[in-house]
């Protein structure tokens, strides 16, 4: 098949998927639980409809990365889908207070826009304040959604201070939120926790506690993976000059000079 015949991410109409998930409610009596079925079907059929037009652009133009971009593009979609289904049918809130907001967020490979077929998606529910019962029932109903259509979903909920006080003492979640990416939901949120963040990383004593960390980390990863890096069945993701090293490199990067994009280091 040509390539310009291929269909392009993110495979699928939102808008036409949204009016079908309320048409199955519609149809099971307008019961959340009655009609969950029939909703996690679409759900699967549009997840197995991406793979694959996916798998042919990939055979039909051999670029890894847009089929990376264009499962992430996916996924996008698909998570603001069942975002809207949730919020819209499911957990509405009449008269939503200042604590019912939340963003959702893209971390790791998923928040650099990049997901490989079968790999982990990694979401962030970030939270004004404490914990609300609409806020905690909306993430559990998604996540089991997500789950349930066959994701492998890692994820956590916190407010902008747990955010950061966690990234103090952990380079794992530094490094989470250095690809952070807004999918939906409260821009300002998110926005505030990128500029408390950026201004947390201008510390000097900061700066080298990252670096020595992901140093640490490169090491303890070779020693797992083997030093040398002319073995004749590398690990390309973890060993000796593979992905991860290219990683590591352009965190470093982007948490010491405040970058977004590798081109932008050659100023």
């Amino acid at each position: 098949m040509e390539k310009s015949l291929l269909p392009a991410a993110p495979y699928f109409d939102r808008a036409a998927a949204s009016a079908t998930l309320t048409r199955i409610l519609k149809e099971a009596g307008g019961q959340p639980l009655a009609a969950r079925a029939a909703v996690l079907d679409k759900l699967k059929e549009l997840l197995k409809l991406a793979r694959t037009e996916a798998q042919r652009q990939l055979a039909a133009d051999g670029n890894g990365r847009r089929c990376a971009e264009g499962l992430s593009q996916f996924m996008d979609e698909l998570i603001r889908l069942v975002y809207d289904y949730t919020v819209s049918h499911v957990y509405s809130a009449e008269n939503p207070s200042s604590a019912e907001r939340m963003a959702v967020i893209a971390t790791g490979g998923y928040g650099r826009g990049l997901l490989a077929p079968y790999s982990d998606v990694d979401l962030l529910f970030l939270l004004p304040y404490k914990q609300t019962p609409w806020g905690e029932s909306v993430v559990e109903y998604i996540l089991y959604l997500l789950w349930d259509v066959g994701l492998k979903v890692g994820h956590a909920t916190r407010t902008i201070d747990q955010s950061i006080k966690l990234a103090r003492a952990d380079a794992t979640i530094r490094t989470a939120i250095l690809d952070a990416r807004l999918i939906l939901g409260d821009e300002a949120l998110f926005s505030e926790l990128m500029q408390r963040f950026r201004d947390e990383a201008r510390d000097p004593s900061a700066m080298r506690a990252f670096v020595e960390a992901k140093l640490a980390e490169r090491d303890e990863r070779h020693n797992r993976s083997g030093e040398s890096r002319y073995k004749v069945e590398p690990n390309i993701k973890d060993g000796k000059g593979g992905l991860r090293d290219l990683h590591t490199l352009f965190w470093i990067a982007k948490y010491v000079y405040r970058v977004h994009e590798p081109a932008e280091l050659i100023a």
